[in-house]
């Protein structure tokens, strides 16, 4: 038995409908939308869950403090309302997720054992994320008055 990459990779990478990542927010419709907000969700959802739960370690920068835990699991709430309700002011409270990253680092420092290559590709990464965060917020923004689906 043979995979067939090709119909594979146009299946699951640069599918239109499924993962719409290139269209720009004015054409999705609730369909693609759904698609993308699921995946953001899922992603996003996992990284808070772990961070929440890690950031309960004493051995971390920040020590014992409460705060981070219990906003990590805010965000990892925030969510499940943006999955279940699309609603704006969710996409809006999980673009703060980089952000408090930043000033995370910028507060408490990295982890020691942290290389400078690590930090940077951190940072980067972070900015990546913070500015597909606003696409998020567009969609979810734009989500009620999109169309079920484009006319053929």
């Amino acid at each position: 038995m043979q995979l067939d990459w090709e119909n594979l990779f146009k299946r699951y990478i640069i599918d239109d409908e499924k993962t719409p990542y290139f269209t720009p927010v004015a054409r999705l419709n609730r369909r693609q939308a759904r698609y993308e907000l699921f995946a953001y969700c899922l992603l996003t959802g996992v990284l808070y869950a772990l961070v929440g739960i890690a950031s309960l370690s004493s051995g971390l920068p920040h020590g014992s403090a409460i705060g981070v835990p219990l906003y990590a699991l805010s965000l990892l709430l925030a969510v499940l309302v943006l999955g279940l309700t699309r609603h704006p002011h969710a996409a809006a409270y999980c673009a703060t997720g980089p952000v408090a990253a930043v000033l995370y680092f910028v507060q408490f420092g990295f982890h020691p054992n942290t290389g400078t290559g690590d930090k940077v590709l951190l940072v980067v990464l972070l900015l990546f994320w913070l500015r597909y965060n606003f696409r998020v917020v567009a969609i979810a923004r734009a989500f009620r008055d999109m169309p079920e689906r484009h006319a053929p």
